[in-house]
């Protein structure tokens, strides 16, 4: 396997401690399941990142949630439309916080980084939709803000794409594409919340 980025400029990326991380859940919402860009699998998706959450409460990893809301009277993560809200199998608990965002990078905007900033952690762990816009552009960002990311690979999705000939690319390529992107440069993939440790 060719060496990445981050190996060969020699910097120190371990993969995220529970003990020493914060947990972003991105834009896991119903816009992405029966709304206007429903996900090929979300199921799966949405598997992997209660798996996740369920191993950071137990583990007292702070979670934070980012929620996706669009312009007023825009069709898409409209907050005053049935699809802006969070997946009951991944939405906030009693202790969790939210962050409302309105572009892609989830720091964007949002208060995202003081909430992290009051745990005094530096590390975080990803997990939500999609792949390639949203999680990619916060893991991105992340980087530039001095954190170290990790990526939950089962616990984000992505969609098909179609370029400008209008030749598809399945969404499972795209998300393999994105999380390979990521790796590369940007932050450490492990397949699922099983692979932390505390």
């Amino acid at each position: 396997m060719n060496k990445t980025f981050v190996e060969l400029f020699g910097f120190d990326h371990p993969t995220a401690r529970l003990s020493e991380a914060v947990v972003i859940v991105i834009d896991m919402q119903r816009e992405y399941l029966d709304g206007s860009v429903p996900l090929p699998d979300l199921q799966k998706t949405l598997t992997g990142a209660a798996n996740l959450l369920r191993i950071a409460r137990k583990n007292k990893t702070p979670v934070i949630h980012v929620v996706n809301q669009g312009p007023k009277g825009n069709l898409l993560f409209n907050n005053e439309g049935p699809y802006y809200a969070e997946l009951p199998e991944v939405a906030v608990i009693d202790g969790e916080v939210t962050a409302i965002k309105h572009l892609p990078n989830s720091f964007a905007g949002t208060n995202l980084h003081e909430l992290i900033t009051a745990t005094g952690r530096k590390q975080l762990i990803i997990a939500g939709c999609t792949t390639h816009v949203c999680v990619s552009a916060t893991a991105r960002a992340a980087l530039d803000l001095g954190y170290q990311s990790t990526v939950i690979a089962d616990a984000t999705t992505s969609r098909d794409l179609f370029d400008h000939k209008g030749n598809k690319t399945p969404a499972e390529v795209v998300k393999q594409v994105a999380l390979a992107e990521l790796r590369d440069a940007f932050a450490v993939i492990v397949e699922d919340a099983g692979e932390l440790k505390v």
